[in-house]
């Protein structure tokens, strides 16, 4: 049974479910995207932008923390070595996508022919890529073509891992009851109940 020290730090759970939650939201409304018209597709796309970087900061401000010293509590002795191994590779990717996504999609952004512009929130402006933006316009249109294409398929191994993730999350939970799962849900407690 896992003891109190084996839990993720109170910032390290708040953001992983902060991220968690703004990624799955705006995977969802990339995939809706395309079927949105006229001003509710521009108002869905400003959200979509407006999510993706606030993903990419929070990103940021979470692998900085784990970097410098927000280490995972250790694994159980229960899990085979190469379940480890799976589960941190798992962990990087994810740090990967947090940071690939929104940033696949600023390059976008920034190549895009119809220079709209970025508010985050309807508020904030947010800046182009100068270096891309900056380039000849077929330059800019392939670039364009090219990224959208890798983000999309960035988001389709995203939406794998996420299923993979929670997946294992519940074996580890309902089948091994080994406390991985405590160790980063904020609603179980000591025990695994509830």
């Amino acid at each position: 049974m896992p003891r109190d020290c084996d839990r993720f730090s109170t910032p390290a759970i708040i953001l992983h479910w902060l991220v968690a939650g703004l990624m799955i939201y705006n995977l969802y409304l990339g995939l809706t995207y395309e079927d949105a018209t006229g001003l509710a597709k521009f108002t869905l796309l400003q959200t979509h932008k407006s999510i993706g970087f606030t993903v990419l900061g929070l990103s940021i401000l979470r692998l900085g923390f784990r970097l410098l010293g927000g280490h995972p509590p250790a694994y159980p002795d229960s899990m085979k070595p190469w379940e480890k191994v799976v589960a941190s590779a798992t962990h990087w990717g994810f740090y990967f996508m947090m940071l690939a996504l929104p940033l696949t999609g600023w390059i976008i952004v920034s190549a895009s022919p119809t220079n709209i512009p970025t508010l985050l929130y309807k508020t904030v402006p947010f800046p182009h890529i100068g270096v891309v933006h900056d380039l000849p316009m077929a330059t800019r249109r392939t670039l364009e073509d090219g990224t959208a294409e890798v983000h999309e398929i960035l988001a389709f191994i995203t939406i794998a891992m996420i299923v993979l993730h929670v997946a294992a999350a519940l074996k580890h939970h309902f089948v091994n009851k080994d406390g991985v799962l405590y160790r980063m849900a904020p609603f179980l407690r000591l025990g695994g109940r509830a």
